[in-house]
């Protein structure tokens, strides 16, 4: 039975040498399989007699048993290795901090806004909100901006069907509260506004905060004045942020003034951002017109009023050092990412 032997060797020693299940289970057909040689050779035990079939046939099993050992370990040790590799390929560094879901934050107008009516809120203002499409009637005409009016052209905007625009600014908020609310008031009204404007400081739409105060007495320039200038100051977080107002016109307030802040980039010593005058202009003011509060049943002789409007993105570029108003409309994640 040298044969035998030889040819269990040479199993063994070809299993060993196999790095693949698949050729391992076509090795394992040729000394094992329907046509193998260990078969064959149990096939062949018929015609031997009988006492030369016993001893050969012991020899024959004892083979095929470890044929069939080495065939398992090999499969064995081919799936250990197998998985080795599949666990290299994927490994895990399970040191590392967990993987988060990504957090949104405020964009920087939203934020400026936020910072706006929570100021004036402290102030005693409340806030109201109007549609943004809105009638020439409220938009121009109930302040005191007819058909004719020269103010229109600065007020350009995008017409809707006949008698409706995209409101131009948020004063027809305060026609509107007027005309459902009593005296006196004091609110603030902020909002998306609507004009044919687009370069570094101007975009079609943008936010702007209108303020109206009414009452029966009290109210002058000289409060107007005061209530800005403390609302800069605590905007901007400078106590000692100068201020000033020049004379301007507006057909809803009469007198009129645009306000002017020490430049916060320079501290008013000139530089390219307040084109080296030190002053910033940052909104338009003024005692509320008799000719907007007559129609809505007031006694102009018995109440006035005072009325400012700014825009946010103006204050939100002074704040934030921001040298293109569109830049905030542009959704660069490396810009937005610095106020997250």
């Amino acid at each position: 039975m040298q044969d035998l032997w030889q040819l269990q060797e040479e199993a063994l020693s070809r299993f060993a040498s196999l790095d693949s299940a698949h050729a391992l289970e076509e090795a394992k057909a040729r000394y094992l399989g329907k046509s193998g040689a260990i078969t064959e050779r149990l096939k062949a035990l018929g015609a031997m007699p009988p006492e030369a079939r016993k001893q050969a046939g012991a020899l024959i099993n004892q083979a095929k048993s470890a044929i069939e050992g080495a065939l398992e370990q090999r499969r064995t040790e081919l799936a250990r290795i197998q998985q080795e590799r599949e666990l290299a390929a994927t490994a895990l560094d399970v040191t590392l901090p967990g993987r988060t879901s990504g957090q949104g934050g405020l964009h920087p107008v939203t934020r400026t806004l936020e910072r706006i009516e929570s100021i004036f809120h402290g102030m005693g203002f409340t806030v109201a909100e109007g549609p943004e499409i809105e009638s020439d009637a409220y938009n121009f005409s109930a302040l005191n901006i007819p058909s004719d009016h020269p103010a229109r052209a600065m007020h350009d905007t995008f017409y809707l069907a006949p008698g409706y625009v995209l409101r131009t600014h948020t004063s027809p908020v305060q026609v509107r509260y007027l005309e459902t609310h009593a005296l006196p008031v004091r609110i603030i009204a902020p909002g998306r506004v609507f004009r044919c404007d687009s370069d570094v400081t101007h975009t079609p739409m943008f936010h702007q905060v209108e303020g109206l105060w009414v009452a029966e007495e009290g109210l002058s320039l000289a409060v107007l004045k005061g209530l800005l200038s403390e609302f800069m100051r605590r905007f901007f977080e400078r106590d000692e942020l100068a201020t000033r107002f020049r004379p301007s016109f507006f057909p809803f307030t009469e007198p009129s003034a645009e306000m002017d802040i020490g430049c916060v980039i320079c501290g008013g010593a000139g530089c390219r951002v307040c084109s080296h005058t030190g002053w910033l202009e940052v909104l338009g003011c003024g005692m509320v017109q008799p000719k907007v509060l007559a129609p809505l049943g007031i006694d102009t002789e018995r109440y006035t009023g005072l009325a400012f409007g700014l825009g946010v993105e103006r204050l939100a570029m002074i704040r934030h050092g921001v040298d293109d108003l569109r830049t905030f409309y542009e959704n660069d994640l490396r810009f937005l990412h610095r106020f997250a």
